[in-house]
């Protein structure tokens, strides 16, 4: 892939990006930007091995979510919604976005759990190309959304 290339693919793929990391840092956007700047220099140092075997913004994702995971203060997982309050401040969460207590709820879920109801519910990824962007199986990625669910449900009373 030329510089050129990815340029194009980046600008394309950017927004969804952004939105993915945001809804994994559950809202905290200076965390999300960061994330997102942390994985296209990733992925620019990686461009030269990329095949075009599959869709770029999976395997931009990919990237991103390794980059999530990696990312200690994003990972951390609060007890309960309440305790997740502790931490929304102004300056560090998207004020604008209208579902904070879904932002909250998904903090007290364990990141593969998180990564794989916002992959499957935000960004409509099916249960395979879940499992490919976050290298586990199939039957994996059918529990973590399950028990992601569940416990969502549970914390948002629903």
């Amino acid at each position: 892939m030329t510089r050129e290339e990815f340029i194009i693919e980046v600008e394309r793929e950017q927004a969804a990006l952004r939105g993915f990391l945001l809804a994994l840092c559950c809202g905290n956007k200076a965390d999300a930007d960061d994330l997102a700047q942390d994985a296209l220099v990733k992925a620019y140092i990686a461009s030269t091995g990329y095949r075009d075997e599959g869709k770029f913004r999976s395997w931009l994702f990919k990237i991103a979510h390794n980059t999530f995971l990696n990312h200690k203060a994003s990972c951390r997982t609060m007890e309960s919604i309440d305790e997740a309050w502790t931490l929304v401040s102004p300056s560090a969460t998207d004020s604008s976005f209208e579902h904070q207590s879904l932002y909250l709820a998904l903090r007290t879920l364990p990141p593969k759990e998180r990564s794989a109801i916002t992959l499957f519910y935000l960004n409509g990824y099916n249960i395979k190309e879940i499992a490919a962007i976050i290298e586990t199986s199939e039957d994996a990625v059918k529990k973590q959304l399950s028990r992601g669910r569940d416990k969502l449900k549970e914390k948002l009373k629903i």
